[in-house]
């Protein structure tokens, strides 16, 4: 009797044969471009509709932001939340719309703000302001004002350094683009922004 012949299950009759090696590589090499330009695409559309790197130029936010420090802004967050007093925004300057500015939200529509000697009332109530230590404080006193429908009263946090809306006056929402929400330069600073 004849014995059965080995085969080889690598190479039997009716399957395949294996790939050369050099197509397994280029299919790893097509399978990571495929994940890069995943990744890239993602970060493009995030940072397009959702995130914007900033660059703060200016002490007028110290001590929560220093000149040349970079932070993200939350570019969709307004279109599904209202803007809230003690939000950090960034806008376009009113009096000339090629210049970004960041500041405070102290008075939100239909607030009353007055600040008396440094300390800000809103509504008639001094507002706690543990943001401003107490050698950025501005001792002055400003008129009243009141703030009207779509429009918002900003301050710096460096009160004796910023230039905000005790001079030029109420930010129309329109031209708040975003919420300031991390600082991630320098990375020994990296975190959220209060």
């Amino acid at each position: 009797m004849e014995s059965p012949q080995p085969i080889d299950t690598e190479h039997a009759e009716g399957a395949p044969a294996p790939a050369p090696r050099h197509a397994s590589v280029l299919n790893d090499i097509r399978g990571w471009v495929r994940d890069l330009l995943f990744a890239v695409g993602g970060a493009i559309v995030i940072v397009v509709f959702f995130y914007q790197p900033v660059k703060v130029e200016g002490t007028s936010m110290l001590p929560e932001l220093v000149d040349q420090e970079r932070i993200f802004v939350n570019k969709f967050r307004y279109r599904i939340d209202d803007i809230a007093r003690g939000d950090v925004v960034v806008f376009w300057y009113p009096l000339d719309h090629s210049k970004s500015y960041i500041k405070r939200v102290v008075g939100v529509p239909g607030d009353v703000v007055e600040i008396r000697r440094g300390v800000v009332l809103v509504n008639g109530v001094p507002i706690d302001e543990d943001y401003v230590p107490p050698d950025f404080a501005d001792r002055r006193s400003y008129p009243t004002r009141t703030v009207d429908a779509g429009q918002y009263y900003v301050l710096g946090d460096h009160r004796n350094q910023s230039n905000d809306s005790r001079t030029w006056g109420l930010v129309p929402r329109e031209n708040i683009y975003g919420k300031a929400v991390f600082r991630y330069w320098p990375v020994h600073k990296m975190g959220a922004i209060d």
